[in-house]
């Protein structure tokens, strides 16, 4: 196999929103409403009550496939930055990061979504990580920028 540059690990996606900075963190935050707006369509459910206050915090998520994420959380500035790294239940961290980013801009609020996994050492995880394209992560800007603006 092999190996993919460093560059293909790191996969982004933006776009302006045209709704309150507040209003989009809040719908990456709280991970029960996740689900409504994965454009990965992986996510199956989580349950209230988990809204990501700092680093160190940890939620779960039911994958589409029956799996629970425990996702700690790395990076976290509230309204602006919110990142995680995802493990199977009990487990360390397998080394990819998914991190949300929220600026304002001219235009509007600025999102931005980028998929990290340059650390991922899991070799069983490398396909998924690399079907994970930026086409992908542009639909869940897309659906969290639509149900932002409903």
């Amino acid at each position: 196999m092999t190996s993919p540059s460093a560059d293909s690990r790191v996969v982004t996606a933006r776009r302006v929103v045209a709704a309150p900075a507040e209003r989009i963190f809040e719908l990456i935050a709280d991970p029960s409403l996740q689900p409504r707006w994965d454009g990965n369509d992986n996510l199956a459910e989580a349950p209230e009550g988990q809204r990501v206050r700092s680093v160190g915090d940890v939620f779960a998520m039911t994958t589409t496939r029956g799996k629970v994420r425990e996702n700690h959380v790395v990076e976290f500035e509230e309204g602006r930055l919110i990142a995680w790294m995802p493990a199977s239940r009990g487990e360390d961290p397998a080394g990819h990061l998914w991190r949300w980013q929220i600026e304002p801009s001219a235009e509007g609020v600025l999102v931005t979504h980028t998929y990290d996994w340059t650390r991922l050492t899991d070799e069983s995880r490398i396909p998924r990580a690399r079907a994970t394209t930026s086409d992908r992560l542009q639909a869940s800007v897309d659906r969290l920028a639509a149900l932002a603006e409903s």
